[in-house]
């Protein structure tokens, strides 16, 4: 790819230059009179050296050694920016990368030999999955996937919240529902759970275990009751996931790091290492010394632990599983979070550069402009099953990956649902579509059509604005991976399918005379194909007909 050699060039020179562990950004200009790529690498150079950005552009110039056969112009732009036209023969070469990659156009090895952990939703097993958990699993899947094209492997997790006071409310309320359905009168507790579903499984469980069930003993009773209702919204939690294209590698249960020693064996390190003390009857955490903002209690006066234990030890495990880095995608109620465990895991003597957490923002769900707030099943979200079954899986991770998973979102189900270029999705499914459609105008499968591509044969200019649009994918999934940011590939995508509808509207493919009609066959199986791998990396289909 010409950007790949491009870089590595300028890498070069920025080491030839004596500043070889500078970062620059080499991207595609928006305005199209600034070249087809353009750089920084003069701008941080001079930042550095404290000097002038455009003499160190010269100096840069001076330096490259791009063939021309790369490169047909370069330029020194505004403060020191470099500006690069790219030469036809690259266009063509890129043409050619792309079918010859087919279905690998835009992979990488950039982390070859890396293992991530990337642990997502991690929803407590108490209810339905909501909204919000929809947006962590279409984030964290869409990371796992951009790593993955980048060379990485990766293992998807999900930790199960199922220790704690909120599980015992959940079997409480379990326990009432099944007394309700068997016509007695009893209350849900106190900071119990009241949606419908709690209805929906009391019903199950008397039709599995028999109507003799109701009649326990009250301590038996919930203790049946939790393990039963664990087992069943976990089930359904994995369904609903299944349905919208998430799976996960691991499961990893927080009652069984218990039940296996690895808190108490936590506890004790950090005890070894002289990290904990006791003060007002409860045990601390020095993780003030380490960057946090005030120590931590471990176990309350009570003598219960607090959470903040077995999140220590399921972070220790994970790096012990020998894992390059790990990654967290925790709500943004969660932000303050963030210090304290890294603070600990410094502590243990773990490098910073290990733990790192994607943040995600709160949905607002609108229809006709009113915010939609409450599910009949669930009483107080809305579910993510009852998205989903309304606008489709592709249009539900579209939007949640319409933005930055720290940035808040409004979700318009109207618009996702409509079949109009209003909607993103059906925008750029409609531009894939619309491809398949010109191979099947011209009575030809898209891998039948062969040969180099002669840019001479290509005179109008979205004929070349077009194929250098392709030219961006590899770079996009790269930096997206890099910043773990999925919006930027919707984002291209949506870039992408507005040049293949310029195309497509402004030149004719078939009933051109023949070198031309062969140059778009070309042209157009190349954007079908970079079409299909962006939508791919987003875990979205690529319709041929819609």
């Amino acid at each position: 790819m010409s950007s790949d050699v491009l870089r590595v060039e300028l890498e070069r020179v920025a080491r030839a230059l004596g500043d070889g562990d500078v970062e620059f950004v080499l991207e595609r200009p928006r305005d199209d009179t600034h070249g087809d790529l353009a750089t920084n690498l003069a701008l941080t150079l001079a930042k550095k050296r404290r000097s002038n950005p455009r003499a160190v552009a010269e100096e840069v110039l001076r330096e490259l050694q791009a063939p021309a056969s790369l490169i047909r112009k370069a330029e020194i732009a505004g403060p020191g920016f470099i500006n690069f036209w790219l030469a036809s023969a690259t266009l063509a070469a890129l043409h050619a990368r792309i079918l010859a990659e087919g279905a690998r156009y835009g992979r990488s090895t950039t982390g070859e030999g890396l293992k991530v952990n990337l642990e997502f939703v991690s929803a407590n097993p108490t209810g339905p999955l909501h909204v919000g958990h929809g947006r962590g699993a279409a984030l964290g899947d869409a990371i796992a996937s951009l790593l993955e094209w980048s060379g990485h492997a990766v293992t998807r997790e999900f930790y199960i919240n199922d220790a704690g006071v909120q599980i015992d409310r959940l079997a409480q309320s379990l326990w009432a529902r099944v007394q309700q359905a068997m016509g007695r009168d009893a209350a849900i507790p106190e900071g119990g759970y009241h949606g419908l579903y709690l209805q929906e499984n009391a019903v199950l469980v008397l039709e599995r275990e028999g109507t003799a069930f109701g009649d326990l003993p009250y301590e038996e009773g919930v203790k049946r009751c939790r393990e039963l209702g664990l087992a069943i919204q976990r089930a359904e939690q994995d369904g609903d996931l299944a349905d919208f294209g998430v799976r996960f590698n691991v499961m990893t249960s927080e009652q069984g790091m218990y039940h296996r020693g690895a808190v108490s064996v936590a506890l004790d390190l950090l005890h070894d290492r002289n990290l904990t003390y006791e003060k007002d009857g409860a045990l601390w955490l020095r993780t003030s010394e380490f960057g946090d903002d005030l120590d931590r209690v471990l176990r309350k006066q009570d003598g219960g632990f607090t959470y903040f234990l077995p999140d220590i030890a399921y972070h220790i495990d994970k790096l012990e599983r020998g894992f390059d880095a790990l990654i967290d995608v925790w709500g943004a109620d969660h932000h303050g979070y963030i210090p304290r465990v890294r603070a600990v895991l410094r502590a243990l003597g773990f490098e910073d550069e290990k733990f790192d957490v994607v943040l995600v923002q709160l949905v607002k769900v609108v229809r006709g402009g009113e915010e939609v707030k409450m599910s009949k099943r669930a009483g107080t979200f809305i579910t993510l099953r009852d998205l989903v079954d309304e606008v489709g899986t592709d249009a539900a991770r579209w939007f949640f990956l319409s933005r930055k998973g720290d940035s808040q979102l409004t979700f318009d189900i109207e618009l996702a649902k409509r079949q109009t270029d209003e909607n993103p999705i059906f925008y750029v499914q409609m531009a894939h579509a619309r491809l398949c459609g010109i191979f099947r105008t011209a009575g030809v499968e898209p891998d039948a059509v062969a040969g180099g591509l002669d840019l001479a044969s290509l005179p109008a200019p979205e004929d070349t604005e077009l194929l250098k649009k392709l030219a961006e994918l590899p770079e996009v999934i790269a930096k997206a991976a890099r910043e773990r940011e999925p919006h930027r590939m919707t984002t291209y995508l949506h870039e992408l399918a507005t040049s293949v509808h310029g195309w497509y509207h402004h030149t004719r493919t078939v009933g051109e005379a023949a070198p031309i009609e062969h140059a778009r066959l070309l042209l157009a199986r190349a954007a079908r194909i970079t079409l299909a791998n962006g939508l791919a990396v987003l875990g979205l289909s690529a319709p041929e007909r819609i």
